[in-house]
């Protein structure tokens, strides 16, 4: 995956996850990183360029990576645990749903 198409799947996500998460926490978006607070600590969502993958730092599950499945059009664990709206929907009790361009 080149790094442009990389940066519009981020991007994308990030907006989706600010936008739904945004409207039950306080949910901030800024070059690229995504600052949720919420009951239980501070989550941090960023995109890693250089491994074209979306890093959660989590209170709850601790530091995970992610890179986009295109056959299932999900951002799976880099090691196995899932994808990451599962992740973020069970650890905060929101419902997050994204869809790739």
């Amino acid at each position: 995956m080149a790094d442009t198409p990389f940066e519009s799947l981020a991007d994308s996500l990030l907006a989706a996850l600010e936008e739904g998460i945004g409207a039950h926490v306080d949910a901030e978006l800024q070059g690229g990183v995504l600052t949720v607070e919420a009951d239980g600590g501070i989550w941090v969502i960023n995109k890693h360029a250089p491994t074209r993958q979306v890093w959660l730092s989590s209170p709850k599950s601790g530091a995970r990576h992610y890179a986009f499945d295109r056959a299932s059009g999900q951002w799976r664990d880099t090691r196995g645990d899932g994808d990451l709206l599962a992740t973020l929907s069970g650890e905060l009790g929101v419902e997050l749903n994204w869809t790739a361009p």
